[in-house]
């Protein structure tokens, strides 16, 4: 079984225009409303790789009852503490006209005083109490009123039980999670350049992705997978994929698609890789599978699947 992790729980609202016109009023009549947030995709799509998977979240406020029912309807296992925050909206905007995905994310309220301590209890019962938990996934950002200390607790406790642990978190709390050694770290591309070089990003973006910042990055990565013995994974949309195992550096080309809707394709990916990494496949073959699932997602509107 597969234990998912993520502090940030999200209801999402995917909006599909022909065009979009700024500055003006602009309708349609194609729209959906999902359960998501990067813990949740990563649920979703193990479900539909035919695994066993329980995600653990907080979850508080009015919107609560909405959110567990969207959960229902796509037969999701959850395991949630009490927090007193409302559950957030994040917003998809579908522009057919220039093929555009854009996200807007609402930041999340803090969690009441408590959460964390109900959170590692329920976090506890599934890592002492299920024979079967193999796998430990934690992805996303955590609300605010969580202490810096929450995540790598979890970790730390996971790899003391001997759990597989593979970890979508990026800034404080990769850092402080690495020294626990998880088996495989994948952020994306920037979020690795903002947590561990952020001189090379302005702008919110990275400076020039020449071949400099690529030996920089290189030497970064090659130094975290011998001192702590992880597998690295750095994503970077329809880009190659950086990859490192060991001393093994090496780049995969993406196999070029069109996407419906991008939103979730690196959770899928997350997946795809945790579903057959688990399994005993090596670490190239895993990446291959991460990225068939992370482009099945680009195909649907809905975000966080790789079928109907």
């Amino acid at each position: 079984m597969f234990l998912t992790v993520c502090l940030n729980p999200t209801i999402q609202k995917t909006l599909h225009f022909s065009s979009v016109i700024p500055g003006t009023v602009n309708r349609t009549g194609i729209h959906r409303l999902d359960v998501s947030g990067k813990g949740i995709n990563v649920t979703r799509v193990l479900s539909q790789l035919g695994k066993k998977a329980l995600h653990l979240t907080q979850l508080g406020g009015d919107l609560r009852s909405l959110f567990l029912s969207l959960c229902e309807q796509d037969r999701l296992n959850i395991k949630w503490a009490e927090s007193k925050s409302q559950i957030r909206f994040c917003y998809t905007i579908i522009n057919e006209n220039d093929g555009s995905v854009t996200e807007y994310v609402e930041e999340s309220a803090a969690v009441d005083e408590g959460t964390e301590e109900r959170l590692l209890k329920e976090f506890d019962s599934v890592l002492y109490g299920a024979a079967d938990l193999k796998c430990l996934i934690i992805s996303g950002t955590k609300a605010a009123g969580f202490s810096h200390a929450v995540i790598s607790a979890m970790v730390k406790k996971a790899k003391d039980k001997g759990l597989k642990v593979i970890l979508d978190i990026k800034g404080n709390d990769l850092i402080e999670s690495l020294k626990y050694q998880p088996d495989v770290i994948k952020p994306n591309l920037f979020e690795f350049a903002a947590t561990f070089a952020p001189e090379l990003i302005k702008d919110n973006d990275l400076i020039n992705e020449n071949d400099a910042i690529k030996e920089k990055i290189k030497s970064i990565i090659l130094d975290i997978t011998q001192k702590y013995q992880c597998h690295i994974i750095l994503t970077n949309g329809g880009k190659k994929i950086i990859a490192a195992e060991g001393n093994n550096f090496f780049e995969v080309d993406v196999q070029p698609f069109k996407a419906v809707n991008s939103t979730g394709c690196g959770d899928a990916f997350t997946a795809g890789f945790a579903s057959v990494f688990e399994d005993g496949a090596n670490f190239k073959e895993a990446i291959a599978e991460g990225m068939r699932c992370g482009i099945l997602n680009a195909g649907f509107e809905k975000p966080g699947v790789i079928k109907d």
